[in-house]
């Protein structure tokens, strides 16, 4: 038994003369695809089962791929196995040591099946594998966020329009619209788990195969739903990478939008927030320094993830029917996005039980933008004021506390009164921030009891 591939190509025999040493390199995926190696192990063993149940290959023939096989799949995670750029691929370089270690038999494991339906099986193998971990890693962060949110359920802070103060919130309330967001990614890969799980394998190289082949079976073997209904679609279909991706670009979008956030609340002219400083750097010159650069880097990789799925789009969009050497382009932009999503979300995920929140700050900031405003416009229509006219009462009210530097809290009744007669001792209670929060007492509201409510449903949601 040897690990040392021969350099021949199993393809070789139309051609009269060694491939090109530059373009064996620049054609070969080797460097990349071999992370495919368990899918590709997998699938050919399903393969071969298929065969011999088909009587296409015998018992003991498959058995013996099936077995040389395994072999090959420990010897490449105990980092025993010599992977050849002349054998191109993971395929290739798997089948021949396969060859090498069995003889005949090996040669025979490829009946029935082309490298083009045997990669869209390997890719959508590994795919759905890496989506159960990410979303295993989402619902981690989700339960982070109901923890911090249930900590700081009442905590006001103030809410933004505009980066602009605009009426109180709990920061709970804030955590959790990001579970909002996460469950919506969530769905949104669950939906292309489902569209991704159909076998390509079978298709062959575009037009299926002479042989008897039970695909039905062959899907059952592996997992998947059903086998594909097209062959020419199936071995050029690159839809499920292309929407995996365009999912990834969204979660990281809201990553990105949250690392904003962080950044922001933590810097010292807000200081709604700490860090840990695991999750922190400092400055090589500036000792002061407590640099956000867990979130920040975040930030910076959703770009990179939005020039995949770009990549993924172009890569496509000019491709006849059927498969076309293009689509090894697929793999370097898809294993990198699944790379750096897990790797963000799993940071976050560490990173969000550590966050403290520095209440005192995140009152005052409240107090300072009047963001109790609309309560008294709302206060106002109670009292039977059209609400335009209840809107110019406010203004006026906004305008004498800005000419003063206080709050509308701050005023008294008096002055309050010559704005609007409607107005009486009882405008206190809300123009208080306890009682703004408290009075949005419905489904969705900011209502400390709504958050509650929220992080509840929630629990049961991820249960």
């Amino acid at each position: 038994m040897s690990d040392q591939t021969p350099v021949e190509k199993p393809w070789s025999g139309r051609f009269n003369e060694p491939t090109d040493a530059f373009v064996e390199a620049f054609t070969a995926s080797i460097d990349f695809d071999k992370r495919l190696y368990r899918y590709d192990i997998e699938g050919s063993i399903a393969h071969a089962t298929m065969l011999a149940k088909q009587d296409i290959l015998t018992q003991t023939e498959s058995e013996t791929i099936i077995q040389g096989l395994i072999k090959i799949r420990q010897r490449i995670e105990e980092g025993q196995f010599s992977w050849s750029v002349a054998l191109e691929d993971v395929h290739m370089n798997i089948e021949s040591a396969l060859t090498a270690d069995i003889g005949d038999a090996g040669k025979k494991l490829h009946t029935g099946r082309s490298r083009n339906d045997q990669v869209a099986t390997d890719v959508r193998l590994y795919l759905r594998d890496e989506i159960t971990i990410i979303s295993d890693e989402i619902l981690r962060l989700q339960h982070a966020l109901l923890d911090l949110a249930e900590r700081e359920f009442d905590t006001i802070m103030p809410g933004f329009t505009h980066l602009q103060t605009a009426q109180p919130i709990t920061f709970g309330h804030h955590m959790m619209a990001w579970f909002e967001m996460l469950t919506r990614d969530r769905d949104r890969l669950a939906d292309c788990a489902c569209r991704l799980n159909v076998l390509p394998l079978g298709a062959a190289a575009l037009a299926g195969t002479t042989f008897p082949i039970d695909r039905h079976y062959t899907a059952e073997l592996l997992g998947f739903d059903r086998p594909s209904e097209n062959s020419l679609d199936s071995v050029s279909d690159r839809d499920f990478v292309i929407e995996f991706s365009a999912a990834a670009s969204i979660l990281m979008m809201h990553l990105s939008r949250f690392s904003e956030e962080l950044i922001i609340w933590s810097s010292a002219q807000f200081s709604f927030i700490e860090l840990s400083d695991s999750f922190c750097t400092g400055s090589s010159i500036m000792p002061q320094k407590k640099n956000p650069d867990v979130p920040e880097l975040v930030r910076g990789k959703t770009g990179r993830i939005f020039g995949h799925l770009m990549g993924l789009l172009t890569l496509m969009k000019g491709q006849p029917l059927a498969y076309n050497k293009d689509n090894q382009e697929d793999k370097e932009p898809l294993f990198d996005t699944v790379d750096n999503l897990k790797g963000s979300l799993k940071v976050f995920a560490d990173m969000m039980p550590a966050v403290t929140c520095n209440h005192q700050k995140m009152r005052q900031a409240t107090m300072q933008g009047f963001a109790t405003a609309t309560d008294l416009a709302d206060y106002l229509v109670r009292k039977g004021i059209p609400f335009r006219d209840a809107h110019e009462v406010v203004g006026k009210a906004v305008a004498l506390c800005i000419e003063k530097g206080s709050d509308l809290s701050d005023l008294a009744l008096s002055e309050l009164q010559a704005f609007s007669s409607a107005i009486g001792d009882d405008v206190f209670e809300v123009l208080t921030l306890e009682g703004s929060v408290a009075a949005r007492n419905h489904i969705g509201g900011t209502a400390p009891e709504q958050v509650k409510q929220a992080i509840a449903r929630g629990r049961a949601s991820l249960d």
